[in-house]
């Protein structure tokens, strides 16, 4: 997306693709009863007849929400043995949330919640903020986190615990008595734990970045951060430390993992 002489917002054809496959995805997830399946099935794999008994919904509903779930990848499926009935047991294609889907959904939804898709579409704009209004209610009890994004290690989910949490490169003893986020030498932009490139703080119950001198800079949704000063995070704030392939990025979101459900017996 950008802007032509007149000033005007010109959408690229990638971005209509990735607009069209945003809006196909937010479908999935704005059924109430979808997001009650995630969540059933979040700890342990069950068959279609457990999760339809469950939402109280018929097989073939049940299958088709399945289904709908399977097409954005955050279920998977896998042979399994039914329960013992009359007719003895039998195999079954038993359902499960992939390994960090919940964190994957959140993290999808963050990023493009930071896009400028008011002035593109507003009614994906509000759908998105729907949507993401839903995933937090269903799967509240969660804490803050920041999730990293490319590199080596992309993907990987650090809860926001305690009261400060220094960010950068380095051995956990050099931290000192700060709680820290480290991060691989593949990240090399990024300077040591023991002089932190950033530190995550929370004040009166919001989680602050700061920039602790870095050479490389940190910079809030393309904002860069003067020094040591501390700016207040939003959820689906985009952080990164320094800029290139060697610097890392963050989506920040207000709920991370949520609270586990005890295994059933």
């Amino acid at each position: 997306m950008h802007e032509d002489e007149a000033g005007e917002t010109i959408i690229l054809p990638d971005e209509v693709d990735s607009f069209r496959e945003l809006s196909e995805y937010l479908d999935v997830l704005s059924s109430s009863t979808r997001l009650r399946i995630l969540k059933i099935i979040e700890r342990k794999p069950k068959d279609i007849r457990q999760i339809s008994s469950e939402i109280r919904t018929s097989y073939e509903n049940t299958k088709k929400h399945i289904d709908k779930l399977l097409s954005i990848g955050v279920v998977r499926k896998e042979a399994g043995l039914s329960r013992p009935t009359s007719k003895g047991i039998h195999p079954v294609w038993k359902y499960s949330l992939v390994p960090g889907g919940m964190e994957a959904i959140v993290r999808n939804l963050g990023l493009f919640s930071n896009m400028r898709l008011a002035s593109a579409d507003a009614d994906l704009s509000a759908r998105l903020a729907a949507v993401r209004g839903q995933v937090a209610e269903e799967f509240s009890g969660g804490v803050p986190a920041v999730t990293l994004l490319g590199g080596p290690d992309d993907g990987t989910v650090f809860p926001l615990e305690g009261e400060r949490i220094a960010v950068g490169r380095g051995d956990r003893d050099a931290a000192g008595d700060l709680s820290a986020i480290l991060l691989s030498e593949e990240y090399a932009a990024v300077t040591r734990v023991s002089k932190p490139h950033a530190r995550f703080t929370l004040q009166s119950g919001v989680w602050h970045i700061e920039d602790c001198g870095s050479t490389g800079g940190t910079f809030v949704n393309g904002a860069a951060l003067a020094p040591h000063h501390r700016q207040p995070l939003q959820d689906g704030d985009l952080i990164d430390l320094a800029r290139g392939v060697h610097g890392a990025s963050f989506v920040y979101t207000e709920r991370g993992r949520s609270e586990r459900e005890e295994e059933e017996p």
